[in-house]
């Protein structure tokens, strides 16, 4: 009987720290039509011409600071861990790959290995848990893209989300206790930012979007594709499991890039205000990653940890991301298996 294929992607990494390395992986990333969806030609001057010769240096310094001689990446050795855990769970039955959505492993790899041994179907998971154009829609695309050219084409199909699967949420907590909650003056929910106009893009109505007071407070008809109401939901949904009241926790945004304005409010705008009204102690979600990576391990408890001290403040603690989570694996598993 043939296997079924399960396809794991994450968004990607250097494959080293180095400058050259770096700015390979920044151009491919930043190239991408969904990432900076403008004009191909104005996309070019920016990424090739400013950003990426101007942030390759910082950036790969910044990964140096978190990569390990032994493990390398951490988001490529936790998303190892994840496809090495899901391929025991599922047996014999299932060929599990890993890709990432830039650089190596590559998805186009990946696929041929499921196309050479005859794999019956695939179903593929990208690990985002809020849907975005940017990271879950660029793999879709990418998938259809490579699989368009394929004279016999298997049953493909694709994880939109699963911001609100009880089983992360659970995951999530559960990585959260460790830390005390009740011991923290406040709570942040810090996703990765997105610009304003790609959200409004998932507005098919033209009408919702950054255009209703509170559009993403709940997650509705409306708004159920979009990015930030989703953000929300993960966010209400873990403080609920933890029994966190509305104004102990703050939903908030990271990692801008350009001058355009980008999905709000920002983190670093949230931590000022923290620190101007006295807070000390800061316990910082990011569940937007489902592996720990530079937003995580770096962003987070170096740049916003010695940012928060600077102003005042005393701690800031990063709740791990879901890594090799039991329970992560669980939901990784259910997924696959889901007809």
């Amino acid at each position: 009987m043939s296997k079924k294929g399960i396809l794991l992607v994450n968004l990607g990494t250097p494959d080293s720290p180095s400058t050259a390395d770096v700015r390979k992986y920044l151009n491919e990333f930043l190239m991408d039509g969904r990432v900076i969806d403008v004009n191909p030609i104005l996309r070019t001057i920016l990424v090739q011409g400013i950003i990426t010769p101007f942030r390759a240096s910082k950036s790969a310094k910044l990964y140096q600071e978190i990569w390990s001689k032994e493990t390398g990446s951490p988001l490529l050795y936790y998303s190892k861990l994840q496809h090495q855990a899901l391929q025991t769970r599922l047996g014999d039955d299932y060929q599990v790959e890993l890709a990432m959505r830039y650089q190596s492993p590559s998805i186009e790899a990946a696929l041929q290995r499921m196309k050479t041994n005859l794999v019956s179907d695939i179903k593929v998971i990208p690990l985002f848990p809020q849907y975005a154009s940017a990271s879950t829609g660029s793999v879709q695309e990418k998938v259809m893209d490579l699989v368009k050219t394929w004279q016999t084409i298997p049953n493909i199909s694709f994880v939109n989300s699963f911001h609100d699967d009880d089983l992360m949420i659970r995951a999530f907590a559960e990585n959260a206790r460790k830390h005390q909650p009740e011991t923290y003056d406040h709570v942040l929910f810090s996703f990765h930012g997105l610009p304003q106009r790609q959200i409004k893009k998932c507005d098919h109505t033209h009408s919702y979007c950054l255009q209703v007071d509170g559009c993403c407070d709940t997650l509705n008809d409306t708004n159920k594709f979009c990015y930030s109401a989703q953000s929300y939901d993960t966010a209400r949904l873990i403080a609920a499991k933890l029994g966190l009241p509305r104004g102990k926790y703050t939903v908030c945004f990271q990692s801008r890039l350009g001058n355009d304005p980008w999905v709000q409010p920002y983190t670093s705008e949230i931590i000022k205000t923290l620190a101007n009204e006295g807070k000390k102690r800061l316990l910082v979600f990011c569940p937007a990653f489902v592996a720990d990576c530079l937003e995580t391990v770096y962003e987070v408890t170096e740049e916003y940890g010695g940012e928060f001290k600077a102003l005042g403040g005393e701690h800031v603690q990063l709740v791990e991301s879901l890594n090799d989570s039991p329970l992560f694996i669980d939901l990784l598993e259910r997924m696959a298996r889901a007809v």
